[in-house]
């Protein structure tokens, strides 16, 4: 029921245009933190990563696929899951027509997982998805790049998510008993085929890097809500009357929604 309705159509005008001021101040405030988030020093990356790709063993560097910059999204898929995280197939999504647009400003975009590559094609093939998506399983790059954690950093507390110690993700000690064995979490976990404490280790982010004179640069990552702006089905919710309307967990893989729930002309 509508709980907030406007009088006459000057009175909401006078609303929206109030709102409206507000969000040119958050669009110059976006402006101007891009502009900082470009002006971000390079940091050198001394270490050799290798990768398997559809075509063969790349480096880092062999990535870029001769532009310049490179773009990926850390998704969640360990090699022990039996499928790849409910949110990151969320925002997969929209990644099928990123690649050739970014390609024609510079940029290759691609997915990068921990899960071996045979695994990430066939869960690929599931929904139909065609975008760059590569394994980094040969090497380190997840755990360098602070998306991956191993069991030994958990308990110890080592975790560092976000540019800082990350809680409940930094020791599975401090995770309740009931925690661990019931509630929404777990229910998300059991969607990979995993536990929650195991589920946790693996995270989420993105992250940039430029290529310069055969160097490869890591330039940004982000992580958490720090992807929320990359998503564009969120905008839309954000716009929509009652907003994301979040009351627990809705996410689900596209093949996974019960018909009727999404209550368009395709349920």
């Amino acid at each position: 029921m509508a709980t907030n309705v406007a009088r006459t159509k000057n009175e909401w005008i006078a609303a929206r245009k109030q709102l409206l001021a507000k969000e040119k101040e958050l669009t110059r405030m976006r402006d101007a933190l891009s502009a900082q988030r470009r002006a971000l020093p390079w940091l050198r990356v001394e270490k050799s990563y290798v990768f398997d790709t559809p075509k063969g063993r790349k480096s880092l560097a062999d990535l870029f696929e001769g532009r310049s910059q490179l773009a990926m999204y850390h998704f969640m898929f360990a090699p022990e899951w039996e499928a790849g995280c409910k949110s990151c197939s969320f925002w997969a999504e929209s990644f099928d027509r990123i690649p050739i647009h970014l390609a024609h400003r510079d940029v290759t975009f691609l997915a990068v997982s921990r899960a071996p590559l045979d695994k990430l094609q066939a869960y690929a093939r599931r929904f139909g998805w065609s975008f760059p998506w590569v394994s980094s399983a040969p090497s380190d790059f997840n755990y360098d790049f602070n998306v991956s954690f191993t069991e030994e950093q958990q308990r110890s507390g080592n975790v560092n998510y976000n540019y800082e110690q990350s809680g409940v993700r930094s020791e599975s000690r401090a995770i309740p008993a009931s925690d661990a064995t019931e509630g929404p979490h777990v229910e998300l976990a059991a969607s990979v085929g995993t536990d929650w404490p195991t589920y946790i280790r693996e995270t989420p982010g993105m992250s940039a890097f430029a290529l310069e004179d055969g160097i490869v640069y890591h330039t940004y990552s982000a992580y958490a809500r720090g992807v929320d702006g990359l998503w564009g089905l969120y905008q839309w919710l954000d716009r929509a009357p009652r907003g994301r309307n979040e009351t627990g967990f809705w996410i689900r893989r596209r093949d996974e929604y019960e018909k009727g729930v999404s209550k368009n002309c395709c349920a």
